[in-house]
């Protein structure tokens, strides 16, 4: 029986078309998860859009749409993604206003509840709508919240029910304890650790339903919706038919190493917050939170008022899927920001797979078109991937891991140019025969280690070596 494997991207807000950022999140998950899938996993792979909260309530009452109608557009442009952006075919995506999610949340509410974790009280808070969240003094700058500095805090007071976070404290930190590599990067590890050592405080999971009604109704309290936050991250094992289906739950969240993508925004959430919900309703925690850092343009956070936000959709249209595929996850850092410019995704793009991977692919392909007589056979050869490349991978550094296959790549095309067995093949052919064979032999190589990350480049090579053809334009066409 084949091993089981979670992951999960976070659940984009449906307020705005997707850009960049979550796509760099989307790919980096879907890479692991055909990676996992290489390693012959059976594998959940979860994605999905974040449909309530206030945000999104606002937004469609500014542009007048009724709200469903709001949220049913943009999530399917958020759907769209997925083949876009060549992400797995049984990828799961799920909506948070599938009727089933909404079940899921209240049940979970209810063991939260009898676990006595759920109490109604008065509150007076800073919330900063852009982020979803209570803000504290110490998380302030100059008086704003540092992610949305364009939006004036808002001071709420009234009766909402309160998650006892503050009881999990000890729990959480011995949970910390016990999984050294809980959260990856070990930088946001210890934010999260020092967060929490601090001490905790509740936080409020509900808002009445007259100041806001789009949200998963409060089981047996009419006057109040779930807060977006505590709805939202029950999509995890919602997704997985939970808590009808416990069969898919126990196959791939308890027996599957649960593994979640976020953005360095959504530390506190996932990795506390929703661990301290688990553990309230007796389930089991997540095995690894992965974070991610921010994409900005020419030194500044992507805007759509200042007008540096890149659309994925273009990227695709102009270059290739796959051409965004290897930007994210190699020309950007795995865990830190990094900058994004179209002229330094041109470059890239122009430099690594139009001169570099695609350029040895029609090399080899043409000499092997010209001086062999039939394919090569890799079926009955061991290809194993490299070993640096699957730790690279098992720590989800995949920025080391496409190094690592770039590597191979320069070391072939030096063997080519060392070798010249496009002039050897003419002063002694079986020797240049013998040469051309094996540099399509580690192609195929470097092929296997481009099914995770470049899925349909790899397809194309792996086409190529079985037909014995050479390219009939390159893979990838420069650009001017």
């Amino acid at each position: 029986m084949a091993k089981t494997f979670y992951i999960t991207t976070t659940l984009p807000y449906v307020n705005a078309d997707p850009h960049v950022g979550f796509a760099m999140e989307i790919i980096r998950a879907d890479s692991i998860a055909r990676y996992k899938k290489l390693q012959g996993f059976d594998v959940f792979f979860n994605t999905g859009t974040d449909e309530h909260g206030l945000k999104i309530y606002q937004k469609a009452e500014e542009v007048g749409m009724d709200t469903k109608a709001f949220v049913d557009q943009y999530a399917a442009r958020f759907k769209d993604l997925l083949p876009a952006l060549h992400i797995s075919g049984n990828a799961h995506f799920i909506r948070t206003t599938d009727e089933h999610h909404k079940k899921a949340a209240q049940e979970f509410w209810r063991r939260c509840k009898a676990n006595g974790d759920i109490e109604k009280k008065q509150y007076k808070i800073k919330y900063c709508v852009g982020c979803e969240l209570e803000k504290t003094e110490s998380e302030l700058v100059d008086g704003k919240c540092p992610l949305h500095p364009n939006l004036k805090l808002e001071i709420r007071e009234e009766e909402n029910y309160f998650f006892r976070f503050s009881k999990y404290q000890q729990k959480l930190l011995d949970f910390y304890k016990k999984y050294s590599d809980f959260v990856i990067p070990d930088f946001r590890f210890n934010e999260i650790k020092a967060f929490v050592e601090r001490g905790l405080e509740d936080f409020s999971i509900s808002r009445l339903k007259t100041k806001m009604p789009w949200g998963v109704a409060v089981p047996d309290d009419p006057n109040h919706v779930m807060y977006v936050w505590f709805d939202a991250l029950v999509n995890y094992i919602s997704t997985l038919g939970w808590s009808e289906d416990e069969t898919n739950f126990k196959k791939y969240w308890q027996e599957g190493t649960p593994t979640q993508y976020c953005g360095k925004d959504n530390l506190r959430q996932q990795s506390a917050m929703w661990q301290a919900m688990l553990m309230s309703a007796g389930l089991p925690n997540s095995r690894h939170i992965i974070i991610n850092g921010f994409i900005t343009s020419g030194g500044q956070k992507m805007s759509k008022s200042i007008g540096n936000v890149i659309n994925p959709f273009d990227l695709v249209t102009e270059y290739s899927a796959d051409a965004l595929r290897y930007y994210v996850l190699r020309e950007l850092s795995p865990f830190e920001d990094s900058d994004m410019t179209p002229e330094s995704f041109k470059n890239a793009y122009n430099a690594n797979l139009a001169n570099g991977l695609g350029n040895l692919v029609s090399r080899i392909m043409k000499m092997a078109e010209t001086h062999l007589p039939e394919p090569i056979d890799t079926k009955s050869k061991d290809m194993p991937l490299a070993n640096e490349y699957v730790e690279a991978l098992e720590t989800f550094n995949i920025k080391n891991a496409m190094d690592i296959i770039w590597g191979l790549i320069t070391a072939l095309d030096q063997s080519i140019q060392t070798n010249k067995p496009f002039s050897l093949v003419k002063t002694d052919p079986e020797k240049g025969k013998a040469l051309i064979k094996d540099l399509v032999f580690e192609l195929a190589i470097i092929a296997k280690h481009l099914i995770p990350v470049l899925p349909e480049t790899a397809k194309t090579i792996q086409s190529l070596i079985a037909e014995n053809k050479s390219p009939v334009q390159p893979l990838f066409l420069r650009k001017d």
